[in-house]
């Protein structure tokens, strides 16, 4: 006999179609490929936007608000949360709650308690600590109990990395709750035949070297071009895939060093159109990286089997190997970024034996969507096992 499929009530409350979107939509697609059913409770702002679209009026309404009254509104937007969750879970009578994690929103946790359903709380970040670091909290008491709250209530918590784990050990949460599930790729997607996008040069002969994101000066990418211009080589050739505000000085500085025919700047593309741009890669680079985070593009790195330098940080070393499946670099010692680039390029059989590596770390460690829709279910009816039995 056949186990009947879960309904899942999909909690989030993302207004804009990012790297965080790209979670969300994966996940729900994968637990479809399960044959489970999904109710998804959540803005639709983004649904009809194109890809890196922010948040439109809601960020619009944060930029001129007070601060205070902002976070208000989010607490507020709780209780309408609570509503909706409610209206649907009598409607569709689902089997579990799953959330995705924001700061001031214990509408899901709530739902869970009032309808006696079990609920996983997926956490991406620390956003307590995130948002006060970066850009401050009016309501600071609100902001942390509501963290605190949703992390101790939930009936499973799934940090990206064990880093990120951390932050909720240290609550109090204890460990038999929290079960760490890092970002994935869709196989269908990155392992299917690619074509070099038209937009490119010719690449033959080339080694190219690849950046995916929004380029940031923190990022450092002008080491790239400083180490480019020493070698003198022209087979070596430069290709952000992605936009930023660090772009304009990128391009100046490569005009200075007579570089600006070894670069291309893609602007902001869709996600469907990544594994040809990617595909086009051969050493890829992941140059900082936030201390808790699973990032996507270096999961689509391994995907594609490139030759990738990271930073030596314990979030990275959950998935990567020095010398392995990678070049590990540190920044305040040695091996540097840039000891570490210029030691890719100048060893051809080093980068291509760190490819092959790569490209089978997704396999070994189940790094999919797909493997994580499964690891949700089965949590999802352990859950409904342990309430059976009580």
């Amino acid at each position: 006999m056949t186990d009947k499929p879960l309904k899942i009530l999909y909690h989030h409350r993302i207004a804009s179609k990012d790297g965080q979107y790209v979670h969300v939509e994966e996940i729900i697609n994968a637990l479809k490929q399960e044959n489970q059913q999904i109710i998804l409770v959540a803005p639709k702002v983004a649904e009809n936007s194109d890809f890196g679209s922010d948040g439109g009026f809601v960020d619009a309404l944060k930029a001129k608000l007070p601060q205070f009254i902002y976070e208000l509104l989010e607490f507020t937007y709780a209780f309408y949360a609570l509503l909706k969750l409610s209206i649907a879970i009598i409607k569709h009578k689902p089997d579990a709650i799953y959330e995705r994690y924001n700061l001031f929103l214990p509408a899901g946790i709530w739902a869970s308690k009032l309808f006696n359903l079990p609920l996983l709380l997926e956490v991406n970040a620390p956003l307590y600590q995130e948002r006060k670091k970066y850009n401050g909290i009016s309501m600071d008491w609100l902001a942390k109990w509501s963290q605190h709250y949703c992390w101790k209530n939930a009936n499973k918590v799934l940090p990206v990395t064990n880093v990120l784990a951390d932050y909720i050990r240290e609550i109090g949460v204890s460990e038999d709750k929290i079960q760490v599930i890092p970002n994935g790729i869709n196989e269908a997607k990155f392992l299917a035949p690619t074509k070099k996008p038209s937009e490119l040069p010719d690449l033959t002969n080339k080694t190219v070297i690849g950046f995916v994101g929004f380029v940031r000066d923190w990022h450092g990418l002008d080491r790239v071009l400083e180490i480019m211009a020493k070698l003198n080589d022209p087979s070596l050739f430069f290709m952000i895939i992605g936009d930023g505000p660090a772009v304009e000085n990128l391009k100046a500085q490569a005009e200075s060093l007579n570089l600006s025919q070894q670069i291309y700047i893609s602007g902001i593309i869709q996600r469907n159109r990544m594994p040809d741009w990617l595909s086009q890669v051969d050493v890829a680079l992941q140059p900082d990286v936030v201390a808790y985070a699973s990032p996507l593009k270096m999961l689509e790195y391994l995907a594609l089997g490139k030759a990738i330098i990271a930073p030596n940080t314990p979030n990275i070393r959950e998935l990567l190997v020095d010398q392995q499946n990678a070049l590990l670099f540190n920044s305040n010692s040695t091996p540097t970024f840039s000891d570490c680039l210029t030691r890719m390029l100048s060893d051809k059989n080093l980068s291509q034996q760190l490819a092959e590596q790569a490209a089978q770390t997704i396999s070994q460690k189940k790094l999919t969507w797909l493997a994580n829709a499964q690891h949700i279910i089965t949590l999802f009816k352990k859950l409904k096992t342990q309430d059976a039995q009580r």
